[in-house]
């Protein structure tokens, strides 16, 4: 594959999704695949990504209802919507379905890797089994999917949108977070070194790192989050899905043509306050200095 990539480097860019003006690509996206699309985040940015002009590729592991929901909620805005089962812990067996949904899409110009997992335990308390299907999950099979739908990208020539959701974590690691941090983190390089590898095919590569956000993965389904308080994020409150799929919204957009290699945090201002300090702090003390 290598050898076959090298072939690209100076190729001029083919009519349809992008185009080439002043010697920059322009980009307008068509198709997008969102994995993990069955409930939060992933539905909010399913949709929010129909809104923005595309048809979606949607995946669920466990929840095929929540993503036939997701599915009418995309055609709602005039746009298809295509499903398929995903087990990210099946390696190589994830990818086929990229490459599925890409044929049944005729094509992919957005990916986001949204599917993962996390678990609640001390390192010296983590069973080997807990830790791989942890690391199998959120990093392994991301890899295989980003991969496949990178190749793709390359192999037609338009350029595209490389996006994976990690984690404030990514960036600070959290007491009883060990598996989740060590994939989260490996994500997020694996998605710099992409970038700086991808730029020369027009395609851009950015993770986006939520902090608390109320959906199912923190117990919040359904829960307005500006109903609860949250006295260790600056913002006062978690995040609302939509919050995140406004970001990649944007990562996925023609505006975002000169961001590649960044990590977005949208957490509220979490990681201003420390690792621990967006749950550990219980009260609004420290805002009076």
């Amino acid at each position: 594959m290598i050898a076959s990539m090298a072939c690209f480097r100076g190729r001029a860019i083919a009519p349809g999704n992008s185009s080439s003006q002043n010697g920059a690509m322009t980009f307008t996206p068509r198709t997008a695949i969102v994995t993990g699309s069955d409930s939060g985040i992933g539905r909010a940015t399913a949709v929010a990504l129909a809104k923005a002009g595309m048809d979606v590729g949607i995946t669920w592991h466990e929840d095929e209802a929540g993503a036939e929901q997701t599915a009418e909620e995309v055609r709602s805005h005039g746009h298809r919507a295509v499903v398929e089962h995903l087990d990210a812990t099946d390696v190589p067996g994830c990818g086929d379905v990229v490459d599925k949904l890409i044929g049944q899409l005729d094509g992919l110009d957005v990916f986001v890797n949204n599917a993962g997992t996390g678990i609640n335990s001390l390192v010296l308390e983590t069973s080997y089994e807990d830790w791989r299907r942890t690391v199998l999950t959120d990093l392994d099979g991301a890899f295989v999917c980003l991969q496949r739908a990178a190749r793709h990208m390359v192999d037609v020539g338009n350029g595209g949108r490389i996006i994976a959701v990690t984690s404030v974590h990514e960036h600070q690691p959290r007491v009883g977070a060990g598996a989740y941090d060590a994939a989260k983190h490996g994500l997020g390089g694996l998605i710099k070194t992409m970038a700086i590898e991808l730029g020369q095919y027009g395609i851009t590569a950015n993770a986006v790192a939520p902090g608390e956000i109320a959906t199912p993965m923190t117990g919040q389904t359904d829960e307005d989050p500006r109903e609860k308080h949250r006295p260790g994020v600056p913002l006062g409150r978690p995040g609302d899905a939509h919050e995140i799929a406004s970001v990649i919204a944007f990562l996925a957009s023609e505006a975002s043509s000169y961001v590649t290699g960044a990590s977005w945090a949208v957490d509220g201002g979490m990681l201003q306050m420390g690792p621990q300090g967006g749950s550990h702090i219980t009260g609004d003390d420290w805002r009076q200095g």
